[in-house]
């Protein structure tokens, strides 16, 4: 009786089946319902007003309902970048999790995996490969891409960075694949951001890459295509800073591009507009931070990346009272080159307070160290006024040292304006290198420098200082050559008798001077923003401030050994960027529970072992 009555219980569920796809397929041929479809037992109405898919594709009649099991196993489980382990799968794991027959027999470790990605990666040729390759890895095998990157960083760091990832970014349209690595928004969005977010598969977001592509390096507006920067900006967060992978999100939004290339390209896979400013642009940024605030909470760290300065400085002003805010030009690169300051100062005995600085150049972003300097001297002396500490500062850009007796001091830009000062006309860096005698020289510029550090201007600067600070931090030379900065590390070290500290964004290992050898730590952000992100992630701090990076700065500079310093590194090695990061983000957090922008409560008992404790382990899971 019981298999009868099953069997006529089976036959109704059938029929009723057949009845509603009859009612399915007969509203879909009629004029009057062609704007609804049939889902789950429900009549929903198509957005989209019509019958067919929001792509115009008509050619299929009945749509199908997308299926995924809450416990993935088999083919599911290896198509799963956050899952899946390879060839590394147990016997006993390929039995319990139906994989086997998919999987050759040989069981192979992570190690011995990683070895294989290294060999494939040193046989290619071209950095764009390299970086497609890994990339590629990223999105099949996420612990293995993190295992790899985090025992090879200094091999592998330079495929993360310029130039290397803005040449990926240059091709992305052509490569791309439909698979979820960042969240794009663009101005149609405006207005369904929250609803947007919410398709983002990871609900405890810690921290955001977020960029406009308009100044990507020295590649310029790539446009949606810059997607690349903040995917491997957080990938540093997590290879060299410990934060989990699974609480980063990448976003970029698409409010245009102004090169022409790529508006003409028919594969260009952004909005084909020129770029979009003003108004609709912020208001499309405050909709996607109020949305995040909402579902995230308001401790999210947010890092503006490859922005134009203005952009990024407004929005560091607009959002730096309600989140964690962050960006290399405002706050990265000025850290660093006090970083470097203050770790030359244990072997001079000097302290900040006596420090002569020129900043050469024409960046907005030498106003930016400018007033982290400032920060730095006042909270290291408890005296004076800021119109005090910036006696010290002396600003020199294309004509010659900014005075009131300049003839264009009246239409200067507004950056430079605090930094003018009373004093005779210096047109040259080398007049003003003779007047002000220096103790610190940065230079920074965004394309050309206007002056080259000369063998004149350093002979000028020893004259002025025992050992001064050379910090020539542009991207190109006054030729134009990139790659290359105001001077090269070799002519700094000849031309001051091997004098001074050197340290600039290109030069890294040995450097022959003479009989003498010299070794150089390039500046890069990489042994900042890492740090940062654990320090922000572990504490849930509700905001950055200038004191925190004054920590930091002094945390990465303490870090430098004295012998190291005297052989001319004045950064940590990158090779020690875990250990970095792990003192980078105690120090932080401590500043942080200090002045009370901590919300992760109880305060741990030890910093610096939590920092430790809180970092992402890339290893395999065993699978039960």
């Amino acid at each position: 009786m019981s298999i009868l009555l099953r069997h006529t219980l089976r036959q109704r569920l059938i029929l009723q089946r057949i009845i509603e796809t009859a009612a399915v397929c007969s509203t879909s041929s009629s004029g009057h319902t062609a704007n609804k479809w049939y889902h789950q037992g429900v009549f929903l109405r198509n957005p989209h007003g019509d019958g067919h898919d929001s792509d115009g594709d008509s050619t299929h009649s009945r749509p199908t309902t997308p299926w995924v099991r809450s416990v993935i196993s088999g083919v599911d489980l290896m198509r799963n970048a956050k899952y899946n382990k390879g060839l590394a799968f147990t016997n006993g794991e390929r039995d319990r999790l139906y994989l086997r027959g998919l999987l050759p027999p040989a069981v192979i470790s992570q190690d011995v995996q990683a070895e294989r990605v290294l060999i494939n990666i040193r046989h290619m040729k071209t950095s764009v490969r390299k970086v497609t390759y890994l990339m590629s890895l990223q999105e099949r095998n996420e612990r293995l891409f993190y295992h790899v990157l985090q025992n090879n960083i200094e091999e592998l760091l330079p495929l993360l960075q310029f130039p290397a990832m803005g040449e990926y970014c240059q091709k992305y349209s052509l490569m791309f694949r439909s698979l979820p690595r960042g969240l794009f928004l663009s101005l149609e969005d405006k207005g369904h951001v929250f609803s947007i977010l919410k398709n983002w598969p990871e609900r405890r977001v810690k921290a955001i890459c977020l960029t406009d592509g308009e100044s990507v390096g020295t590649f310029g507006d790539l446009g949606v295509q810059a997607i690349g920067s903040p995917i491997s900006r957080l990938a540093q967060y997590v290879a060299l800073g410990g934060v989990d992978p699974s609480t980063c999100l990448p976003v970029t939004i698409d409010n245009g591009t102004d090169t022409e290339r790529l508006l003409s390209d028919p594969i260009y896979v952004g909005m084909k507009h020129h770029r979009v400013r003003g108004d609709d642009y912020y208001e499309l940024i405050d909709e996607f931070l109020s949305a995040v605030q909402r579902r995230f909470g308001a401790a999210v760290m947010v890092d503006f990346q490859d922005m134009a300065f203005e952009t990024q400085s407004k929005l560091v002003s607009e959002y730096r009272g309600s989140f964690p805010v962050f960006s290399d030009a405002q706050f990265g690169l000025p850290i660093l080159a006090l970083a470097a300051v203050l770790a030359t100062q244990r072997i001079t005995g000097t302290n900040l307070a006596d420090q002569r600085f020129i900043l050469v150049g024409e960046s907005p972003v030498l106003t930016a160290i400018a007033e982290l300097l400032e920060e730095a001297i006042q909270r290291s002396t408890r005296v004076g006024t800021v119109l005090e500490v910036r006696k010290a500062i002396h600003l020199v850009d294309s004509k010659g040292l900014l005075v009131r007796t300049r003839a264009d001091a009246d239409v200067l830009e507004d950056h430079k304006l605090p930094y003018i000062e009373d004093g005779p006309e210096c047109p040259s860096l080398l007049s003003a290198v003779k007047h002000i005698k220096p103790t610190v020289i940065i230079g920074l510029s965004k394309d050309k420098p206007p002056f080259a550090f000369t063998k004149e201007v350093l002979e000028a600067a020893c004259e002025g200082a025992e050992r001064p600070v050379i910090l020539p931090m542009s991207l190109h030379s006054p030729g134009g050559n990139p790659g290359s900065a105001e001077v090269s590390a070799k002519d700094a070290y000849e031309w001051t008798k091997g004098k001074c500290f050197f340290a600039d964004r290109h030069t890294h290992g040995i450097i022959q001077v003479g009989s003498v050898q010299k070794e150089a730590t390039k500046l890069c952000t990489s042994h900042i923003f890492p740090g940062i992100a654990l320090g922000t992630t572990m504490s849930r701090s509700k905001r950055l401030r200038d004191e925190m990076f004054v920590t930091v700065a002094k945390t990465v500079a303490n870090l430098v050994p004295d012998d190291a310093i005297e052989a001319g590194c004045l950064m940590p090695p990158i090779g020690a960027s875990r250990d970095v990061a792990a003192h980078v983000g105690a120090g932080l957090a401590g500043k942080a529970y200090q002045i009370g922008e901590a919300t992760e409560l109880p305060k741990p008992h030890n910093l610096l072992d939590h920092a430790y404790e809180s970092m992402y382990q890339p290893q395999y899971k065993r699978y039960r």
